[in-house]
Formats: structure tokens, C-alpha cells, sequence
């Protein structure tokens, strides 16, 4: 079964917001962003803002090898307002990923990457494109630029649906896979990034309290 290749993660959690309703994080790869089982497992994102805000609460998370921006809430009621925002798609995010070859320009324009994701049963837990049993799923796709010398191509993303490794599936399946990407990318292309290249960028949603519009970014590390 592939598993994931991770580097340590830095032992500082990097607070890019904090009120008394929320804590926006930029959570980096190779860090949980909630407790696994097994206590090797247990050091975790929410962890460690629990232990400097003890009200802070998950409302959602990113897989273990991505970077980039997380939102938590601090106390039941936020939690439960972020919770259904996400839920009713209200949130806005946005991803950004270096991926092998060159990706078909597209100018200001976003293409749509429209590919059912069903789990890969005698894989898990990795999923699969599966036009029968798969679940709809949507993501936009912006080539920002393309690197000739190495052959990869910076692109940026928008999930339209939340299925499971979604981005790292629809790269691979239309022919280019995310640097680094242990479990979906050939080795030759695991090799060509210490770790994951997909960020997190973009997180977008009204503040549960007051209802203003906030927008956060981070770029993706230029370590990656």
C-alpha cells in the first residue's frame, strides 16, 4: 500500500490571524492536521494550537503532506458557523501546485477538470477515477507558468466539490502529477520535490462573529 514520504515538520506553528473568534494557520507539509491513531500520531497541528489557545476548536483540515492555510474557531458556536459554511460551499479556496509537463496555457481563463472519484477498495486509501460508482467531482485549473528547463508547470486551483485527495487525483489523471506526490505520482516524479508541492494559497469566508468578508493568502514556500 503507498504511503506517504514526509520530511519533519518545523516544531513552530506560523498564526497568520488570531481574534477571539478564529485562528487562520499556514500549516506546514508533513504535519497532521488532527491526531492519527497510534501514539506516533498524536502530534498534530490542532494539537499544538490547542496547547497556546485552549478554546480552539477543528472545522477542517488538509491532508498530512499539503501546506498552506487552515482555519480553526475558537469556542462551539464558530465552530458550528465555519462548519456550515463549509458544508454550503460559501468558504473560497484556492491551491497552488507545481505538476510535470507542460500544462495546456490558459490564459485568465480556468479549465475544468470534471472526473467522478470513487475509493480505490484494494488501495485505500488511495481513490480512483470511476465513471460508474465515482462521486461528481469539479476542479478549476489556471496554468500561472511553465519552467521549460525542468518541464513543470506552476498551476493554481480551485476544488469546486471536497472529495478526498481530489486535486492530487485529477492532476495524475489528465497527465500531470504533483511533484513529490507519493501517492499518486510515478517515482521519477516523487523524486523531483522533497515534498508535496501543493499549497494551500488562498481561504476566503465572512468572519462567523461580525459577518465581514475576509481573505487570506500565503504562497506556496519558495523552499518548495
Amino acid at each position: 500500500m503507498p504511503t506517504e514520504l514526509l520530511q519533519p515538520a518545523e516544531p513552530a506553528i506560523c498564526v497568520v490571524h488570531a481574534d477571539a473568534t478564529i485562528i487562520v494557520l499556514d500549516k506546514p507539509s508533513g504535519l497532521l492536521s488532527v491526531p492519527g491513531k497510534g501514539a506516533d500520531k498524536q502530534d498534530c497541528l490542532s494539537a499544538r494550537v490547542q496547547a497556546e489557545f485552549a478554546d480552539a476548536l477543528v472545522v477542517h483540515r488538509l491532508d498530512m503532506a499539503t501546506s498552506g492555510l487552515i482555519v480553526m474557531a475558537r469556542g462551539a458556536a464558530a465552530q458550528r458557523t465555519l462548519s456550515e459554511a463549509f458544508a454550503s460551499r460559501s468558504v473560497s479556496k484556492r491551491y497552488e501546485a507545481i505538476v510535470q509537463g507542460e500544462v495546456d496555457p490558459t490564459g485568465s481563463d480556468w479549465r475544468v477538470i470534471d472526473l467522478p472519484i470513487a475509493v480505490d477498495w484494494p488501495n485505500r486509501p488511495l481513490r480512483t477515477v470511476n465513471h460508474e460508482t465515482g462521486k461528481p467531482s469539479l476542479t478549476r485549473l489556471q496554468r500561472l507558468h511553465f519552467d521549460a528547463v525542468r518541464n513543470t508547470s506552476h498551476v493554481l486551483l480551485e476544488p469546486l466539490t471536497g472529495r478526498t485527495h481530489q486535486l492530487r487525483l485529477h492532476l495524475q489523471a489528465i497527465g500531470h502529477p504533483i511533484l513529490g506526490d507519493a501517492l499518486y505520482a510515478p517515482p521519477a516524479v516523487v523524486a523531483m520535490a522533497p515534498r508535496l508541492l501543493l499549497h494551500a494559497c488562498t481561504l476566503g469566508f465572512n468572519h462567523p462573529a461580525s459577518g465581514v468578508a475576509m481573505q487570506f493568502r500565503r504562497p506556496m514556500p519558495v523552499s518548495a
